[in-house]
Protein backbone atom coordinates (compact mmCIF):
# COMPACT_ATOMS: atom_id res chain seq x y z
CA UNK A 1 0.00 0.00 0.00
CA UNK A 2 2.88 2.01 1.47
CA UNK A 3 4.72 1.87 -2.39
CA UNK A 4 1.23 2.20 -4.25
CA UNK A 5 1.22 5.93 -2.87
CA UNK A 6 5.38 6.50 -3.11
CA UNK A 7 4.66 5.89 -6.37
CA UNK A 8 1.62 8.23 -7.24
CA UNK A 9 3.90 11.35 -7.38
CA UNK A 10 6.56 9.74 -10.15
CA UNK A 11 2.87 8.78 -12.04
CA UNK A 12 1.90 12.22 -11.62
CA UNK A 13 5.10 13.69 -12.98
CA UNK A 14 5.09 11.39 -16.04
CA UNK A 15 1.40 12.66 -16.63
CA UNK A 16 1.64 16.03 -15.99
CA UNK A 17 4.85 17.38 -17.64
CA UNK A 18 3.26 16.19 -20.65
CA UNK A 19 0.58 17.61 -20.19
CA UNK A 20 2.00 20.76 -19.22
CA UNK A 21 4.37 21.12 -22.53
CA UNK A 22 1.06 20.36 -24.05
CA UNK A 23 -1.07 23.06 -22.93
CA UNK A 24 2.13 25.47 -23.17
CA UNK A 25 2.95 24.68 -26.81
CA UNK A 26 -0.63 24.93 -27.68
CA UNK A 27 -1.21 28.26 -26.27
CA UNK A 28 1.78 29.70 -27.66
CA UNK A 29 1.89 28.19 -30.91
CA UNK A 30 -1.67 29.54 -31.06
CA UNK A 31 -1.14 33.45 -30.22
CA UNK A 32 2.06 33.38 -32.56
CA UNK A 33 -0.31 31.74 -35.27
CA UNK A 34 -3.26 34.58 -34.32
CA UNK A 35 -0.39 37.53 -34.63
CA UNK A 36 1.08 36.38 -37.79
CA UNK A 37 -2.13 36.08 -39.59
CA UNK A 38 -3.23 39.35 -38.35
CA UNK A 39 -0.01 41.12 -39.51
CA UNK A 40 0.00 38.85 -43.12
CA UNK A 41 -3.86 39.79 -43.75
CA UNK A 42 -2.66 44.01 -43.03
CA UNK A 43 0.11 43.37 -45.52
CA UNK A 44 -2.04 41.68 -48.29
CA UNK A 45 -4.20 45.01 -47.88
CA UNK A 46 -1.43 46.70 -49.62
CA UNK A 47 -1.07 44.44 -52.05
CA UNK A 48 -2.72 44.73 -55.66
CA UNK A 49 -2.37 40.69 -55.98
CA UNK A 50 -4.87 39.13 -54.99
CA UNK A 51 -2.81 35.63 -54.78
CA UNK A 52 -1.43 36.60 -51.08
CA UNK A 53 -5.00 37.02 -49.73
CA UNK A 54 -5.84 33.66 -51.71
CA UNK A 55 -3.03 31.98 -49.39
CA UNK A 56 -3.46 33.46 -46.20
CA UNK A 57 -7.32 32.30 -46.47
CA UNK A 58 -5.92 28.43 -47.31
CA UNK A 59 -3.55 28.02 -44.20
CA UNK A 60 -6.07 29.46 -41.90
CA UNK A 61 -7.60 25.78 -41.17
CA UNK A 62 -4.64 24.04 -41.71
CA UNK A 63 -2.29 26.43 -39.45
CA UNK A 64 -4.56 25.09 -36.67
CA UNK A 65 -3.51 21.33 -37.28
CA UNK A 66 0.29 22.54 -36.69
CA UNK A 67 -0.19 24.39 -33.52
CA UNK A 68 -1.85 20.83 -32.99
CA UNK A 69 1.22 18.93 -34.16
CA UNK A 70 3.94 21.00 -32.62
CA UNK A 71 2.40 20.90 -29.19
CA UNK A 72 1.55 16.57 -29.64
CA UNK A 73 5.68 16.40 -30.73
CA UNK A 74 6.72 18.84 -27.55
CA UNK A 75 4.25 16.45 -25.70
CA UNK A 76 5.93 13.45 -26.28
CA UNK A 77 9.73 14.59 -25.73
CA UNK A 78 8.82 15.02 -22.54
CA UNK A 79 7.13 11.93 -21.80
CA UNK A 80 8.79 8.49 -20.81
CA UNK A 81 6.29 6.48 -23.15
CA UNK A 82 7.13 3.38 -24.68
CA UNK A 83 8.80 3.33 -28.11
CA UNK A 84 6.15 1.67 -30.14
CA UNK A 85 3.44 4.42 -28.47
CA UNK A 86 5.85 7.11 -29.89
CA UNK A 87 6.61 5.42 -33.18
CA UNK A 88 2.82 5.15 -33.87
CA UNK A 89 2.56 8.60 -32.70
CA UNK A 90 4.99 9.87 -35.32
CA UNK A 91 3.34 8.21 -37.93
CA UNK A 92 0.08 9.81 -36.52
CA UNK A 93 1.32 13.54 -36.70
CA UNK A 94 3.23 12.26 -40.52
CA UNK A 95 -0.62 11.82 -41.63
CA UNK A 96 -1.81 15.07 -40.18
CA UNK A 97 1.39 16.81 -41.63
CA UNK A 98 0.16 15.46 -44.96
CA UNK A 99 -3.61 15.72 -44.91
CA UNK A 100 -2.57 19.57 -43.42
CA UNK A 101 -0.84 20.34 -46.54
CA UNK A 102 -2.97 18.78 -48.78
CA UNK A 103 -5.80 21.01 -47.38
CA UNK A 104 -3.77 24.25 -48.05
CA UNK A 105 -2.99 23.27 -52.09
CA UNK A 106 -6.77 22.28 -52.58
CA UNK A 107 -7.65 25.47 -51.26
CA UNK A 108 -5.03 27.45 -53.13
CA UNK A 109 -6.14 25.63 -56.82
CA UNK A 110 -9.79 25.65 -55.66
CA UNK A 111 -9.75 29.08 -54.50
CA UNK A 112 -7.25 30.09 -57.54
CA UNK A 113 -9.41 28.45 -60.60
CA UNK A 114 -12.50 30.53 -58.99
CA UNK A 115 -10.40 33.97 -58.99
CA UNK A 116 -8.47 33.76 -62.20
CA UNK A 117 -10.78 31.96 -64.69
CA UNK A 118 -12.49 34.87 -65.20
CA UNK A 119 -10.19 36.85 -65.73
CA UNK A 120 -8.61 34.46 -68.46
CA UNK A 121 -10.92 33.31 -71.59
CA UNK A 122 -8.52 29.62 -71.97
CA UNK A 123 -9.06 28.93 -68.00
CA UNK A 124 -10.97 26.23 -67.06
CA UNK A 125 -14.41 27.81 -66.44
CA UNK A 126 -15.70 27.53 -62.80
CA UNK A 127 -18.04 25.21 -61.49
CA UNK A 128 -18.55 22.33 -58.80
CA UNK A 129 -17.13 19.82 -61.10
CA UNK A 130 -13.96 21.57 -61.86
CA UNK A 131 -13.55 22.48 -57.71
CA UNK A 132 -14.56 18.59 -57.04
CA UNK A 133 -12.07 17.33 -59.34
CA UNK A 134 -9.19 19.61 -58.41
CA UNK A 135 -9.78 18.14 -54.94
CA UNK A 136 -10.22 14.96 -55.55
CA UNK A 137 -6.94 14.51 -57.40
CA UNK A 138 -4.96 16.85 -55.18
CA UNK A 139 -6.17 14.23 -51.75
CA UNK A 140 -5.51 10.90 -54.11
CA UNK A 141 -1.98 12.05 -54.44
CA UNK A 142 -2.08 13.04 -50.59
CA UNK A 143 -3.52 9.67 -49.45
CA UNK A 144 -1.09 7.46 -52.31
CA UNK A 145 1.82 9.51 -50.17
CA UNK A 146 0.21 8.53 -46.96
CA UNK A 147 0.35 5.20 -47.39
CA UNK A 148 3.52 4.71 -49.16
CA UNK A 149 5.05 6.72 -46.18
CA UNK A 150 3.55 4.32 -44.15
CA UNK A 151 5.11 1.38 -45.77
CA UNK A 152 2.12 0.31 -47.30
CA UNK A 153 2.52 -0.64 -50.85
CA UNK A 154 0.42 1.00 -53.65
CA UNK A 155 0.95 -1.30 -56.09
CA UNK A 156 -1.20 -3.46 -55.29
CA UNK A 157 -3.96 -0.99 -54.08
CA UNK A 158 -3.75 0.54 -57.85
CA UNK A 159 -4.34 -2.84 -59.53
CA UNK A 160 -7.05 -4.06 -57.18
CA UNK A 161 -8.72 -0.24 -58.15
CA UNK A 162 -8.42 -0.93 -61.63
CA UNK A 163 -10.14 -4.16 -61.36
CA UNK A 164 -12.96 -2.80 -58.83
CA UNK A 165 -12.69 0.41 -61.61
CA UNK A 166 -14.24 -2.25 -64.25
CA UNK A 167 -16.95 -3.56 -62.30
CA UNK A 168 -18.02 -0.41 -61.17
CA UNK A 169 -18.19 1.21 -64.45
CA UNK A 170 -20.70 -1.34 -65.41
CA UNK A 171 -22.88 -1.02 -62.47
CA UNK A 172 -22.81 3.04 -62.85
CA UNK A 173 -22.97 3.65 -66.43
CA UNK A 174 -26.14 6.32 -66.27
CA UNK A 175 -23.65 8.26 -63.32
CA UNK A 176 -20.75 8.21 -65.56
CA UNK A 177 -22.22 9.08 -68.85
CA UNK A 178 -23.55 12.46 -66.89
CA UNK A 179 -20.31 12.80 -65.68
CA UNK A 180 -18.30 12.43 -68.63
CA UNK A 181 -21.08 14.86 -70.23
CA UNK A 182 -20.50 17.30 -67.84
CA UNK A 183 -16.56 17.07 -68.41
CA UNK A 184 -17.35 17.74 -72.06
CA UNK A 185 -19.90 20.85 -71.55
CA UNK A 186 -17.02 22.40 -69.07
CA UNK A 187 -14.32 21.80 -71.53
CA UNK A 188 -16.02 22.88 -74.79
CA UNK A 189 -17.29 25.79 -73.03
CA UNK A 190 -20.04 26.57 -75.34
CA UNK A 191 -22.55 26.31 -72.13
CA UNK A 192 -20.88 28.21 -69.28
CA UNK A 193 -22.27 29.35 -65.88
CA UNK A 194 -23.77 32.38 -66.58
CA UNK A 195 -24.85 31.81 -69.90
CA UNK A 196 -28.57 32.47 -70.54
CA UNK A 197 -29.88 29.45 -72.71
CA UNK A 198 -33.08 27.80 -73.96
CA UNK A 199 -33.82 24.00 -74.26
CA UNK A 200 -35.33 22.39 -77.29
CA UNK A 201 -38.21 21.01 -74.48
CA UNK A 202 -39.20 24.71 -73.26
CA UNK A 203 -36.83 25.29 -70.63
CA UNK A 204 -34.62 29.01 -70.33
CA UNK A 205 -32.62 30.80 -67.78
CA UNK A 206 -29.35 31.05 -66.46
CA UNK A 207 -27.17 28.33 -66.04
CA UNK A 208 -25.92 28.52 -62.61
CA UNK A 209 -23.61 25.44 -61.99
CA UNK A 210 -22.56 22.40 -63.87
CA UNK A 211 -21.36 19.02 -61.13
CA UNK A 212 -20.68 15.83 -61.65
CA UNK A 213 -24.66 14.81 -62.75
CA UNK A 214 -26.39 17.64 -63.25
CA UNK A 215 -26.33 20.99 -64.67
CA UNK A 216 -28.84 23.67 -62.77
CA UNK A 217 -30.56 26.67 -64.72
CA UNK A 218 -32.34 28.98 -62.74
CA UNK A 219 -35.16 30.16 -64.68
CA UNK A 220 -36.53 33.85 -65.01
CA UNK A 221 -39.19 32.83 -62.01
CA UNK A 222 -36.42 32.14 -59.59
CA UNK A 223 -36.90 28.20 -59.95
CA UNK A 224 -33.66 26.15 -60.72
CA UNK A 225 -34.48 23.24 -63.43
CA UNK A 226 -32.04 20.30 -63.19
CA UNK A 227 -30.84 18.74 -66.45
CA UNK A 228 -28.79 15.68 -65.99
CA UNK A 229 -25.52 16.51 -68.51
CA UNK A 230 -25.93 13.50 -70.76
CA UNK A 231 -29.29 14.65 -71.55
CA UNK A 232 -28.06 18.30 -72.05
CA UNK A 233 -25.64 17.20 -74.54
CA UNK A 234 -28.06 15.46 -76.36
CA UNK A 235 -30.74 18.44 -76.47
CA UNK A 236 -30.86 20.72 -78.97
CA UNK A 237 -29.36 24.13 -76.94
CA UNK A 238 -29.95 28.02 -77.71
CA UNK A 239 -27.10 29.75 -75.57
CA UNK A 240 -28.08 33.80 -76.18
CA UNK A 241 -24.89 34.67 -75.10
CA UNK A 242 -22.42 33.35 -77.80
CA UNK A 243 -20.96 34.40 -79.98
CA UNK A 244 -22.12 37.35 -78.14
CA UNK A 245 -24.37 38.84 -75.30
CA UNK A 246 -26.13 41.44 -77.56
CA UNK A 247 -28.93 40.37 -79.49
CA UNK A 248 -31.63 41.97 -81.77
CA UNK A 249 -35.03 42.52 -80.61
CA UNK A 250 -37.85 41.64 -83.66
CA UNK A 251 -40.97 44.09 -82.82
CA UNK A 252 -43.53 43.40 -85.43
CA UNK A 253 -46.48 46.12 -86.16
CA UNK A 254 -49.07 47.60 -89.00
CA UNK A 255 -50.43 50.79 -89.40
CA UNK A 256 -53.59 51.96 -91.72
CA UNK A 257 -52.86 51.58 -95.70
CA UNK A 258 -53.67 54.91 -96.27
CA UNK A 259 -50.48 56.18 -94.04
CA UNK A 260 -47.47 57.58 -95.28
CA UNK A 261 -45.06 55.01 -95.47
CA UNK A 262 -41.96 56.89 -95.43
CA UNK A 263 -43.17 58.91 -92.58
CA UNK A 264 -44.07 55.70 -90.88
CA UNK A 265 -40.15 54.63 -90.89
CA UNK A 266 -38.81 58.22 -89.61
CA UNK A 267 -41.05 58.46 -86.78
CA UNK A 268 -40.63 54.47 -85.81
CA UNK A 269 -36.70 54.78 -86.22
CA UNK A 270 -36.74 57.84 -83.85
CA UNK A 271 -38.74 56.28 -81.78
CA UNK A 272 -36.31 53.49 -81.47
CA UNK A 273 -33.37 55.28 -81.10
CA UNK A 274 -34.98 57.22 -78.12
CA UNK A 275 -35.53 54.38 -76.32
CA UNK A 276 -31.93 52.59 -77.02
CA UNK A 277 -30.60 55.33 -75.51
CA UNK A 278 -32.62 56.37 -72.19
CA UNK A 279 -33.57 53.37 -71.21
CA UNK A 280 -31.30 50.31 -68.94
CA UNK A 281 -30.26 47.91 -71.31
CA UNK A 282 -30.39 49.26 -74.81
CA UNK A 283 -27.70 49.65 -77.16
CA UNK A 284 -26.91 53.43 -77.61
CA UNK A 285 -24.76 53.14 -80.49
CA UNK A 286 -27.66 51.22 -82.73
CA UNK A 287 -29.29 52.62 -85.26
CA UNK A 288 -32.91 50.74 -85.54
CA UNK A 289 -34.63 50.29 -88.59
CA UNK A 290 -37.42 49.11 -89.71
CA UNK A 291 -38.50 46.69 -92.86
CA UNK A 292 -42.09 46.13 -94.42
CA UNK A 293 -42.98 42.61 -95.24
CA UNK A 294 -46.74 42.38 -95.58
CA UNK A 295 -49.87 43.34 -96.86
CA UNK A 296 -52.01 42.40 -94.50
CA UNK A 297 -56.00 41.53 -94.06
CA UNK A 298 -56.24 45.29 -92.41
CA UNK A 299 -52.73 46.81 -92.12
CA UNK A 300 -49.34 47.17 -93.78
CA UNK A 301 -47.14 45.06 -91.39
CA UNK A 302 -43.35 45.66 -90.26
CA UNK A 303 -40.68 44.93 -88.53
CA UNK A 304 -39.00 47.16 -86.18
CA UNK A 305 -35.10 45.53 -85.55
CA UNK A 306 -33.93 47.05 -82.24
CA UNK A 307 -30.65 45.88 -79.88
CA UNK A 308 -30.44 44.77 -76.44
CA UNK A 309 -27.65 44.05 -74.25
CA UNK A 310 -28.00 40.83 -72.91
CA UNK A 311 -31.77 38.47 -73.46
CA UNK A 312 -33.56 39.78 -70.57
CA UNK A 313 -32.98 43.57 -71.57
CA UNK A 314 -35.63 42.95 -73.75
CA UNK A 315 -38.14 42.99 -72.08
CA UNK A 316 -37.85 46.40 -70.75
CA UNK A 317 -36.98 47.51 -74.17
CA UNK A 318 -40.25 46.52 -75.54
CA UNK A 319 -42.24 48.06 -72.74
CA UNK A 320 -40.84 51.41 -73.33
CA UNK A 321 -40.53 51.10 -76.98
CA UNK A 322 -44.35 49.90 -77.72
CA UNK A 323 -45.54 52.60 -75.07
CA UNK A 324 -43.84 55.65 -76.39
CA UNK A 325 -44.85 54.37 -80.02
CA UNK A 326 -48.20 54.59 -79.64
CA UNK A 327 -47.75 57.69 -77.99
CA UNK A 328 -45.88 59.41 -80.61
CA UNK A 329 -48.27 57.62 -83.41
CA UNK A 330 -51.42 59.43 -81.61
CA UNK A 331 -49.66 62.52 -81.84
CA UNK A 332 -48.63 62.20 -85.51
CA UNK A 333 -51.74 60.79 -86.79
CA UNK A 334 -50.59 57.12 -87.72
CA UNK A 335 -53.31 54.89 -87.42
CA UNK A 336 -52.80 51.46 -86.01
CA UNK A 337 -55.97 49.52 -87.48
CA UNK A 338 -58.12 47.40 -85.05
CA UNK A 339 -59.04 44.36 -87.31
CA UNK A 340 -61.67 44.61 -90.44
CA UNK A 341 -63.85 42.22 -91.65
CA UNK A 342 -66.45 43.61 -94.33
CA UNK A 343 -70.15 42.23 -94.74
CA UNK A 344 -71.95 41.69 -98.26
CA UNK A 345 -75.03 42.54 -97.75
CA UNK A 346 -75.89 42.13 -100.80
CA UNK A 347 -74.82 38.67 -101.34
CA UNK A 348 -76.33 37.83 -98.00
CA UNK A 349 -79.65 39.27 -99.76
CA UNK A 350 -79.49 37.03 -102.51
CA UNK A 351 -79.32 34.07 -100.46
Amino acid sequence: MEGSFSDFPQMMSYIAVPSVAFIVTLAISWAIREFLLIRLVRLSKKTASQLDDIIIEAIKTPSLIWCLMLAIYLALQFSQLSELFVVVAGKVLLVLGVISVMLVIANITTRSIKTYSSKIESALPVTSLTENIARLVIFAVGTLIILNSLGISITPILATLGVGGLAVALGLQETLSNLFSGFYITIARQMKVGDYVKLDSGEEGYITDINWRVTKIRMLPNNVVLVPNAKLTQSIVTNYYLPDKEMAVLVNLGVHYDSDLARVEKVTCEVGREVLKSVQGGVAGFEPFIRYHTFGDFSINFTVILRVREFVDQYLVKHEFVKRLHERYKKEGIIIPYPIRTINHAQEKAQ
